[in-house]
């Protein structure tokens, strides 16, 4: 890849990721919340009478809906954006190397495999994700433990440096990296995701009419096409976050300040001995309702900047001529 290439992706990984964090930023605190252990903060009891004529009480788990209202009556609505800076910090760099390391890693490989196989989609996430998760960990554990300081109106809130200095405090240099081992077996969900959206993507031209395909050059995009792309991240996210969202409980449980998870494989050991395998699904009412929508937004957004910076008349990376299959 060239220079100029490079920095497109990069840009536009900016771009995706940051339009995506803002606006699903209130559904990733609440996301946060409830696979937190402190999740029982917004536990509520309900009175049942028996056939004796007693009553007692039944814990039960709370809901999205349940949560972030108590959020905002105990909080405030400024909560549901707790840790957004630090989110966007991250976002920055993340995003950018996200896509940067795929699209080289893709353009080096189909030199390779056959041009956009399963092979160079799989070996490109991986690559991007493995990039991406080890320059950007301390900023996402500090974006979750904001995210879980639950302190109410009116109380002094703990800021992004005040965290990195109790984290210093506590765990020394290596509780910068706690985590890592979650997210880097959450490279399966990356790998999941990236196989499935870019084969529903290289079937999208398809789905044009003949008029179309016709009349017009394949490489013009129209508002459809980037629709067609959210349909298909939001498809992709679905299969892959459904199959590896144990990873992301696992992931802020290791996150949380002075607790007793540890690593990848022990919190996980714990959650299912002490909490049963429902656990690992915390949010059952709908465990993708954030993720699906940022990854949608995310990624049209990034696909729409990679095509206007590199000019309406040309193809986007993944349509470019390329090695021929075999």
């Amino acid at each position: 890849m060239s220079q100029r290439d490079t920095l497109v992706h990069l840009f536009a990984g900016v771009c995706g990721g940051t339009v995506g964090a803002i606006l699903t930023r209130p559904l990733e605190v609440v996301k946060t919340r409830l696979q937190s252990s402190s999740v029982t903060l917004y536990v509520s009891e309900v009175q049942l009478s028996t056939m004796a004529g007693a009553s007692v009480n039944r814990v039960m788990s709370p809901g999205p809906l349940h949560c972030l209202k108590v959020i905002l009556e105990k909080e405030g609505s400024r909560s549901l954006f707790r840790g957004l800076g630090p989110n966007l910090v991250g976002v920055t760099p993340s995003r950018a190397i996200y896509f940067a390391a795929y699209s080289n890693a893709k353009e080096k490989l189909n030199g390779v495999f056959d041009t956009d196989s399963t092979q160079v989609h799989m070996i490109s996430a991986q690559w991007q994700g493995f990039t991406a998760i080890t320059a950007t960990n301390l900023i996402w554990l500090i974006k979750t433990r904001l995210q879980l300081d639950a302190r109410n109106r009116g109380e002094k809130r703990m800021g992004a440096f005040e965290c990195v200095g109790k984290v210093y405090q506590t765990d020394g240099l290596g509780g910068f990296y706690r985590g890592l081992s979650a997210s880097y077996a959450g490279l399966s969900e990356t790998v999941i995701h990236f196989v499935i959206y870019e084969s529903i993507k290289q079937k999208l031209p398809e789905c044009k009419t003949a008029s179309v395909m016709k009349n017009g050059d394949e490489s013009v995009k129209e508002a459809s096409d980037f629709v067609g792309m959210m349909l298909a991240a939001a498809t992709s996210k679905t299969c892959a976050t459904t199959i590896a969202y144990p990873r992301e409980v696992v992931r802020t449980r290791v996150h949380e300040e002075e607790t007793k998870y540890r690593s990848f494989f022990q919190t996980l050991s714990l959650l299912v001995q002490e909490e049963g395998y429902g656990s690992l699904y915390p949010w059952s009412d709908n465990p993708l309702v954030r993720q699906i929508p940022n990854t949608a937004i995310m990624m049209a957004t990034y696909e729409l900047v990679v095509y206007l910076l590199n000019g309406q008349q040309q193809r986007l990376p993944h349509q470019r001529e390329g090695r021929p299959k075999r």
